[in-house]
């Protein structure tokens, strides 16, 4: 996927849209030229990337809940889309511990709601539900999860995806397997890039330390993540919602992850992110004695997705964390965000 010029002019409804994540895939398809409605709880962290970015004035942006199917319902209605991305989840494992239950009333039932509203209003051609590399039962081993592999996450948000998963997989079955809606779920890696200012992540506490000019602090530099900037999956989710559009035999479940080689642990990320900052910063290892579960190695194999579309990773860990320093300097010195989004962007497509 080369561009994104298929996308001009068509009506695509996003979840999660003033998240992270969804203000960089809007911040995509509003350049080329899509018709995007966004659906979404208010931006969750203050400063935030989508008022940063400006997108609120460049596209149809609804606050909302999607565990109000009501309210969604009308959105839907709305907006007739022909393209339904659904990104809109509680995404932090940590804060699942303290909030399970609307973790998982928001990332299953949200996805339910979302589906039914596909189910009932109609002319929607094509779905991606985004989950989560963490779906998989995790056994720690030293390859990569393959599609094919037991779904059980371990943690609230971990297990909420993998039954949105299931949900997912259901509704495909038993109200679209007729055809003309292909739906697919896509499962990512931990993702980095400039305008994530969400708390419990290790590059916005990165950040965060070198603006305010002190240690880093890394609750555990041993973990093995693999790690991507957040371009690489969002241009992935937008190549297969666009070829399941054109071709509906390309629906189906897919690994979006980096290549071997950006799979790496937490303490050497943060070196390199020291590295690529400069100004002399550093970081302590700051392990907690009585930490809630997390992973301590998780990757993917992301064979299919390279099989079936000749999909390959653009950008390499360092390169990313390159261009998220870039982007969190040149935010600093006052440079507007949506401009070197978009010259990211660019370069990426390059």
């Amino acid at each position: 996927m080369n561009d994104l010029s298929f996308y001009k002019g068509k009506r695509v409804f996003v979840t999660g849209h003033t998240g992270f994540k969804g203000t960089w895939l809007c911040q995509m398809l509003v350049g080329a030229g899509a018709q995007v409605t966004g659906y979404s709880l208010q931006p969750p962290t203050d400063p935030s990337l989508f008022a940063l970015s400006g997108l609120e004035n460049r596209m149809n942006s609804m606050i909302g809940d999607v565990r109000d199917y009501d309210y969604l319902l009308a959105a839907f209605r709305e907006a007739k889309p022909e393209i339904v991305l659904h990104l809109a989840a509680q995404p932090i494992v940590r804060e699942s511990y303290r909030t399970p239950r609307e973790t998982y009333e928001t990332n299953v039932m949200g996805t339910v709601n979302l589906l039914e509203c596909v189910r009932v209003c109609g002319g929607v051609k094509s779905v991606l539900n985004v989950t989560t590399d963490k779906v998989y039962h995790n056994n720690e081993w030293a390859w990569g999860y393959r599609e094919n592999e037991p779904l059980d996450g371990f943690d609230p948000y971990s297990n909420s995806k993998s039954c949105s998963e299931l949900a997912t997989h259901s509704y495909k079955n038993s109200f679209f397997a007729n055809g003309g809606v292909a739906v697919s779920t896509a499962r990512a890696g931990n993702v980095i890039g400039g305008g994530d200012f969400a708390a419990d992540r290790i590059v916005p506490d990165c950040v965060r330390a070198a603006m305010q000019g002190r240690v880093i602090g890394v609750r555990n530099p041993w973990s093995t993540r693999p790690y991507q900037h957040v371009l690489e999956p969002l241009a992935a989710y937008l190549m297969i919602a666009q070829k399941q559009y054109e071709e509906e035999k390309f629906a189906g479940y897919y690994n979006v992850g980096p290549d071997d080689c950006d799979c790496l642990n937490t303490g050497d990320l943060v070196n390199l992110f020291c590295e690529k900052w400069g100004q002399g910063l550093s970081w302590e290892n700051q392990a907690e004695a009585n930490a809630p579960h997390e992973a301590s190695f998780l990757k993917l194999d992301c064979s299919l997705l390279k099989a079936t579309f000749g999909w390959k990773p653009r950008w390499h860990i360092a390169e990313a964390i390159e261009k998220t320093v870039e982007f969190s300097k040149a935010w600093l010195a006052g440079e507007p965000v949506s401009a070197v989004m978009d010259r990211q962007i660019s370069e990426f497509f390059g």
